[in-house]
């Protein structure tokens, strides 16, 4: 029973990573229309006649959702019974279902009455807290604290602050980078890092602000993973999970500032951008992860 809950998770926690690149393809490719104002069908039917590439991307995308969405809902249900002792799974079930159930509802509300780009740039970021609570499950179905023997982990109140810190901090990065999308400011400015190298200056419209906005936020959360990557390496070598931890993010916030910056440069090619989308998504749930340790500790070690 365990080994097949263990695939559903697996199988649950690559599906979410789907879903959230799916969205970001909707949004990129324009296809948030590709079925007009119809939900759940497209075009009030099941399988209409005019396929366009937008109606299959956004039908794809409503698919793979609703299937994600009743697996989240059986490993939840599953996961309550099977290691409902375990403290965090409980909460963490109820987290992955009702977010995944929230970003749901926002996307319908979206193609039926429309929503502003600020209320569709919170779309992105709900499906991640629905990710990142189905990841943290699969991480205690494995038993992966075990392994890394977090019982034992101390954690003190600075490393504390920079794990919630920057956890909380890295969520208005992601909403502001899906502003970025949502607004249609991607290309707004042609250069990086600045938005015209040859000609500095502030911003002078919305969107150059949305853009340099998310720029400005990006390189902040970057310098404080690389800090935080730096107090890890110095202090934390002895506690693996936190010494390999804050590496593993210091890559993936490399990645994603490069992947930032060559959008700009291949002028919004569509793989590096949804590569963009993941590298977030696999940051944030390496944060969340840290988190959970964190809570741990001071469970453990008041």
């Amino acid at each position: 029973m365990r080994r097949s809950l263990k695939w559903l998770a697996v199988a649950t926690t690559i599906g979410m990573i789907f879903i959230l690149i799916g969205g970001a393809l909707v949004t990129k490719t324009g296809s948030g229309m590709g079925c007009g104002r119809s939900w759940p069908l497209c075009h009030g039917k099941f399988l209409p006649l005019d396929i366009t590439p937008e109606l299959m991307i956004e039908l794809a995308h409503r698919l793979v959702s609703g299937i994600g969405g009743i697996m989240v809902l059986v490993l939840s249900i599953w996961s309550w019974k099977a290691i409902g002792h375990v403290r965090e799974t409980k909460f963490l079930s109820f987290l992955s279902f009702f977010f995944l159930l929230l970003q749901g509802l926002i996307g319908a509300a979206a193609v039926k009455w429309g929503q502003s780009d600020f209320v569709l740039a919170l779309h992105f970021g709900i499906s991640l807290i629905s990710f990142s609570s189905v990841f943290l499950l699969t991480l205690l179905i494995f038993e992966v604290d075990k392994k890394f023997e977090a019982e034992k982990l101390i954690i003190d109140k600075r490393m504390g602050f920079h794990i919630v810190g920057v956890s909380i901090y890295s969520y208005l990065v992601i909403y502001s980078g899906a502003l970025v999308r949502h607004t249609k400011s991607s290309l707004i400015c042609r250069d990086w890092p600045l938005c015209l190298n040859d000609a500095p200056a502030f911003p002078s419209n919305m969107y150059e602000w949305v853009q340099m906005g998310h720029r400005a936020a990006a390189g902040l959360i970057f310098i404080w993973i690389a800090y935080i990557t730096y107090l890890a390496i110095r202090h934390y070598k002895d506690q693996k999970v936190l010494y390999w931890g804050w590496i593993i993010s210091f890559i993936l916030v490399c990645l994603q500032v490069t992947a930032g910056a060559l959008i700009i440069f291949s002028r919004l090619n569509l793989y590096i951008a949804l590569l963009h989308a993941f590298f977030i998504t696999c940051l944030f749930g390496v944060l969340s992860y840290f988190l959970l340790l964190y809570s741990r500790s001071r469970r453990n070690h008041p």
